[in-house]
């Protein structure tokens, strides 16, 4: 039996344009003619898999429909959210559906996730196929590249799962590291009838109304528009707590691949910075009296920069009405002004800079420093700059 996708794609990726009225949906970010949606969509395409079942809403709906037509995805199920539940309602709702089996494999992915090397990924999935059963449920830890709050974590014992971290701490995550804890993905595999077993018995509402709520479903094209009155009266709660921090048993699949869920600046920075020969162009290079920058990739209200401070190098002292920056310092050891702060950084250490706060960066030794740049906001261009100090004489 082929393995069944479910990909969940109803996040609205707030954590990325905290200020912004209305803002972009981080899995359909365009970062370079990709987003996250369609590498989620090529990687269900391999063999080991049947046709995918999307979880959204209706706001979300042409835009998945766009990506299904550009990945030219003709089989597929559309499972619409008429109000946000969180992942426990938006996982069982899928499940559910009539024509899956009972002892269906499914397999949970998040439609926001970064996985490289997915031929290692789709080989650990396909090996555990046989050890799924009517009620154990697998996880995919990834290997922490460094100690980090952004992610939760889960410690094991003989591959079963004994402990989950929910984002702790950075000291708290150096602990679980040394411990040989794992990065909780997010990605779920398991069996349809142990979805349902599992609901029933720590989570009988959520059952109850989910299933109320695709019995009573129209369907459409493809699309089940599920019943508002019975999906709303569904506790919304994530999958971990409804399910995974209940149940016993939970099995790790270990995982050392290059994986990100882009879920801040920072990462969507250092993927950059691992592919910038990809967005480099020529013309693209700006030559200024402190060093240089190149523009690796414009975006709808996001820009991504390379800077290249030479030896003795300063930028101005200056600040921005429509932009904020985040920075990662890939090479060299700036010293920074943050309004009336004055630090050194060093490389993979990361800064932000908030809309009019007055920076300025610095580079004293012989090494040259090399800065990946977000700027995000309403205008990027340089003539947003106000200039309080330059050694190079460009105040008018």
């Amino acid at each position: 039996m082929k393995i069944r996708p479910v990909i969940l794609c109803g996040g609205a990726g707030t954590r990325l344009w905290p200020k912004a009225k209305k803002h972009q949906a981080k899995q359909f970010i365009n970062f370079g003619n990709w987003t996250l949606l369609g590498k989620t969509l090529e990687r269900v395409k391999a063999s080991i898999f049947d046709a995918p079942i999307i979880s959204t809403n209706a706001k979300y709906l042409r835009q998945v429909k766009q990506h299904l037509k550009k990945h030219k995805i003709r089989k597929f199920k559309i499972v619409l959210e008429p109000a946000k539940r969180n992942t426990a309602p938006a996982i069982l709702s899928t499940a559910l559906i009539k024509d899956i089996p009972n002892e269906q494999p499914l397999m949970f992915f998040a439609a926001d996730h970064l996985i490289e090397k997915v031929a290692l990924f789709n080989k650990a999935i396909k090996k555990n196929q046989k050890k799924l059963t009517q009620n154990n449920i697998f996880i995919f830890g990834i290997k922490p590249k460094m100690p980090s709050s952004e992610f939760g974590y889960f410690l094991t014992r003989n591959n079963k799962v004994s402990r989950f971290v929910e984002k702790p701490k950075v000291a708290k995550a150096k602990q679980i590291i040394s411990k040989k804890g794992y990065w909780n993905s997010g990605m779920f595999y398991l069996r349809k009838d142990s979805i349902i077993n599992n609901f029933k018995k720590y989570q009988p509402n959520i059952y109850r109304n989910c299933n109320n709520a695709l019995i009573k479903a129209k369907y459409k094209s493809n699309v089940y528009y599920l019943n508002k009155q019975a999906f709303t009266k569904a506790t919304a709660k994530s999958f971990d707590y409804a399910i995974l921090e209940k149940t016993k048993d939970i099995n790790a699949i270990k995982l050392d691949i290059p994986w990100s869920d882009l879920g801040s600046w920072k990462e969507i920075c250092k993927m950059y910075g691992r592919n910038k020969k990809h967005y480099y162009k020529k013309k693209n290079v700006f030559h200024k009296p402190w060093g240089s920058y190149v523009n690796l990739f414009n975006g709808k209200e996001f820009l991504i920069k390379e800077l290249y401070v030479k030896p003795k190098g300063i930028l101005s002292l200056q600040k921005h009405h429509h932009r904020a920056e985040h920075w990662v310092v890939t090479q060299g050891k700036p010293k920074i002004t943050l309004d009336k702060k004055y630090f050194t950084m060093k490389p993979d250490e990361t800064i932000f800079i908030p809309l009019g706060a007055i920076h300025r960066i610095e580079n004293p030794y012989k090494k040259p420093v090399k800065i990946i740049e977000a700027q995000v906001g309403s205008i990027l261009k340089e003539t947003d700059i106000v200039r309080y100090q330059d050694i190079y004489g460009r105040i008018k």
